[in-house]
């Protein structure tokens, strides 16, 4: 580059702003819900405009839809990776790696947002869907019988309204939060040195 002169300007690629937009739906959308955000905040937060995120999604919900399907997508991918950490015992592995997501409160927030919007079908057809793969994947991996996969996302469904409540960021101080979310009870191992699970 000659002396003087401008640098380049870096352009974001769709594929780049499209990840941008995701991010601030899946925030706006788990404060507000389907019906409640708007697209005008969830462009506000990206940095574009409205016109834009219509362009990349379409409509609100699909783009509701999308941000569900990403924090899906997260979950099972925090499975996968504590199994490869912990191959001899999967179910234990995977059900670290839940108490892990507690702390990304904003994508368990969607999930039940996503839940208490289900009275509209597409929104109900995609958690159905979502929910079979994520229970026969869980089953497959582990090999465990229905009752135990069952127990599995019951306790997930128990930490997902707990990280709702905000209770992983109590239970450093409440007793009552730490036996809500049975974490004296096995499931994780705290880092001492930030209390979250490793």
């Amino acid at each position: 580059m000659h002396e003087g002169s401008t640098p380049p300007i870096y352009r974001r690629s769709s594929r780049e702003r499209r990840e941008e937009v995701l991010d601030a739906a899946v925030m706006e959308f788990s404060e507000k819900g389907l019906h409640g955000a708007s697209t005008e905040a969830i462009a506000e937060r990206a940095g574009i405009s409205q016109p834009y995120v219509f362009k990349l999604f379409g409509t609100k919900k699909d783009l509701f839809l999308a941000a569900v399907e990403r924090v899906c997508d997260r979950i099972v991918e925090a499975w996968e990776d504590s199994v490869v950490g912990d191959p001899a015992d999967p179910l234990r592995a995977m059900g670290e790696a839940f108490v892990g997501l507690t702390f990304h409160r904003e994508e368990l927030l969607l999930v039940l947002q996503a839940c208490a919007a289900s009275k509209d079908p597409d929104v109900l057809a995609l958690m159905r869907t979502r929910m079979e793969r994520m229970y026969d994947y869980v089953g497959h991996v582990t090999g465990e019988p229905d009752e135990r996969v069952q127990a599995f996302f019951a306790k997930g469904m128990l930490l997902t309204v707990g990280a709702g409540l905000a209770l992983p960021e109590m239970a450093q101080e409440s007793d009552w939060a730490r036996r809500f979310l049975g974490l004296d009870k096995g499931w994780y191992t705290k880092n001492p040195a930030h209390g979250q699970p490793d």
